[in-house]
């Protein structure tokens, strides 16, 4: 069965998503995705020439989602965290179901649980055990270990490493290359900086960074 797809903004997030779906459909040798294009309140001009190169309609604003058919799904192409919960509650109200996208040369365990808008890039690993929330993105070549929770609308940046056992609150957003050591914390809305590597937990709303970070 093809299922209507609408990317939710179209800055470079969202044109990578883009690319996953149609990745996932050349994987399967089928089409598994009718991109119908992408939704964005304020895309600028250069944003909409690169959607335009790669052959994708803009739609108009995201309330072109609130007369969806049914049928129709949407996935969030926002990279900061705080601002996708923001745009994910807004289209909560209106009934538009969430797609989960898994790019083929990513790989997760099969016992691991996501829920709806969860993105895999390609590249991301999750092995054993895993449970992660609605609107989770693991970005490229990002790493999560074995029993570790991701709660919803965390991100993992590219090359980002979360240990066995960790738990990553709500809104957490870990940067490109940085490591979070076996059975830690990072609270609700942080942001781990890149680079860093956190050896302690971390409490909510707050920002480290560093080796060990602080």
């Amino acid at each position: 069965m093809t299922v209507g797809l609408v990317v939710v903004g179209c800055g470079g997030h969202g044109r990578e998503i883009v690319t996953i779906a149609r990745a996932a459909d050349e994987a399967a040798g089928r089409r598994l995705w009718r991109l119908l294009g992408v939704v964005d309140d304020r895309p600028s001009e250069e944003n909409l020439k690169r959607l335009q190169r790669l052959d994708v309609p803009y739609l108009g604003g995201v309330a072109w989602l609130r007369d969806a058919p049914p049928e129709v799904h949407h996935v969030i192409g926002i990279g900061d965290p705080r601002v996708r919960r923001t745009v994910g509650r807004r289209i909560d109200g209106y009934a538009t179901p969430a797609a989960s996208l898994v790019h083929p040369d990513a790989t997760i365990g099969p016992d691991a649980r996501y829920g709806p808008g969860f993105v895999a890039f390609a590249g991301a690993r999750v092995t054993t055990n895993v449970t992660m929330g609605r609107h989770v993105h693991l970005n490229q070549n990002s790493t999560v270990g074995h029993d570790s929770t991701l709660a919803d609308y965390v991100s993992v940046n590219p090359l980002a490493a979360v240990s066995g056992e960790c738990v990553l609150a709500e809104g957490v957003l870990i940067g490109t290359t940085a490591a979070v050591l076996q059975g830690l914390r990072v609270g609700r809305d942080s942001i781990v900086g890149a680079g860093a590597c956190v050896v302690r937990d971390v409490p909510d709303e707050v920002v480290v960074k560093g080796v060990p970070a602080r």
